[in-house]
């Protein structure tokens, strides 16, 4: 997964409540472990009509919102399933941060693993965001804040490890990979006394 380091984007605005997993990529596009390609699929079922034609009314496929790499949802985003499908679907779709009031846990956990921030923000803060779009948002992971375009700035949660994962682009196992030669100089000296 690539590092992040700072986004800054404008933002597509959705403030729709409790879009769960199955919303995000349907179930029965889950029959892949490969995450290239399934951005296709994300919000397929509001993105496209019936008859396999685009949904112009849908927020996402509004010529305004095309390239922007930030969505400000409504509150309990990822709720449902666990599958680690949804981040990916929402990364290959271009996505590179969700930014909501609430975020159900086991979404934010697939998330980090995965290469997308998700920024829990308090309700009036995201009420703002809500209400203009167009603003350019600029997300930054070493000082863990959101700032506005007016200087203020907002600081969200991320613990350490979570943070020096998503700076260094790796996942857990790809984090304990670099630190091979530490772990291996830890247990030979583990074992020497």
């Amino acid at each position: 997964m690539k590092p992040i380091r700072r986004i800054v984007s404008a933002s597509v605005v959705w403030p729709r409540s409790n879009i769960d997993t199955d919303q995000i990529i349907p179930a029965r596009f889950l029959s892949t472990t490969e995450r290239n390609g399934l951005g296709r699929y994300a919000f397929h079922d509001w993105r496209y009509r019936d008859d396999g034609s685009v949904n112009p009314d849908f927020v996402f496929n509004q010529p305004q919102n095309v390239g922007r790499s930030i969505l400000v949802a409504g509150r309990n985003f990822g709720c449902g399933s666990s599958r680690e499908h949804a981040p990916w679907a929402l990364v290959d779709f271009g996505l590179r941060a969700v930014i909501s009031a609430e975020i159900a846990d086991i979404f934010r956990n697939n998330a980090l693993k995965n290469g997308l921030l998700p920024v829990v923000l308090p309700a009036a803060v995201v009420d703002e965001l809500l209400a203009h779009p167009d603003w350019s948002l600029e997300l930054d992971v070493a000082t863990r804040q959101l700032r506005l375009p007016d200087g203020r700035c907002y600081e969200f949660p991320l613990d350490e490890f979570q943070q020096v994962c998503l700076l260094d682009g790796v996942d857990e196992l790809g984090y304990l990979l670099a630190r091979t030669e530490a772990i291996q100089h830890f247990e030979e000296n583990r074992n020497a006394c």
